[in-house]
């Protein structure tokens, strides 16, 4: 039988995962899950640990009012509130999408911008300003956060073990931050997946999930793999038209409640 075996959010996007024993779900995926994202003071471009490693290191925890509380080494924790989904309203650019969401104030820019050594400001989402999904996409109504594309992505714990038996050594699930892990499939079974549901909530698969850079950053540590593992090696297998693939982007039906444990069953 198939089953939720992890469950993860990243409250701040490119910060640390947290895993999660059970997660409601709403419009823009689990609740909680990047809903906070960094841009670049000037341009409002996004940070990533593409560019900032780092940002592996940085703790931000959700709290179930949903503000913020970040935390790093050699630094005091510091709480963000929610800020107003309409007051100080600031210009930022992800890939494609530019729009425009509520700043979190000068205390969190500051700490943050300590802590990155760039000045950056930190933002939040509010559901009514979430994005649309990429074009050709899933429906209308379907929403993201700050995600890079699609607010759930998907994982079959038996396709990491087959790519650990290729590189030869451990690896980290958290490298590919994945929100839903799933135990009891084949390799690479959710490739052909189209609907799943997982205790009572229905999910539809979109898309397999291009990987970079940030796979070969270690999550414990920030440092990136000299052998550019495991990215060299999905390349020898896992390569489609240039892109290379690993998890599948999904969308929920609705909201609801996961809970590790439960059954994991393809309707499609």
């Amino acid at each position: 039988m198939m089953r939720l075996s992890a469950l993860y959010r990243y409250p701040l996007k490119s910060a640390r995962g947290e895993a999660l024993q059970t997660s409601s779900l709403d419009l823009l995926g689990l609740s909680g899950d990047r809903r906070w994202l960094l841009v670049e003071r000037d341009n409002g471009r996004f940070l990533t640990q593409r560019m900032y490693p780092q940002m592996s290191q940085l703790a931000a925890l959700h709290n179930t009012d949903g503000s913020l509380t970040l935390a790093a080494p050699g630094y005091p924790a510091l709480h963000v509130a929610v800020p107003e989904p309409d007051n100080d309203l600031r210009g930022i650019t992800i890939w494609r999408d530019s729009f425009r969401v509520p700043d979190a104030g000068d205390a969190a820019a500051q700490w943050l911008s300590d802590f990155i050594g760039k000045d950056v400001r930190l933002v939040h989402v509010p559901e009514q300003r979430a994005r649309y999904l990429p074009s050709g996409y899933g429906l209308n109504s379907d929403r993201v956060a700050f995600a890079d594309g699609f607010p759930l992505l998907l994982i079959g714990q038996a396709s990491l073990d087959d790519l650990v038996d290729k590189v030869g050594r451990p690896l980290e699930m958290l490298r590919f931050r994945p929100n839903l892990v799933v135990e009891g499939s084949a390799a690479f079974a959710e490739d052909g997946w189209k609907r799943i549901r997982i205790g009572a909530v229905e999910f539809r698969v979109l898309k397999p999930c291009e990987r970079c850079i940030m796979t070969t950053i270690d999550p414990q540590t920030g440092e990136r793999s000299p052998d550019r593992e495991p990215l060299a090696t999905l390349r020898t297998y896992r390569q489609k038209e240039g892109d290379v693939l690993f998890g599948q982007n999904l969308v929920a039906d609705g909201a609801g409640v996961v809970e590790v444990g439960m059954a994991v069953t393809v309707l499609e």
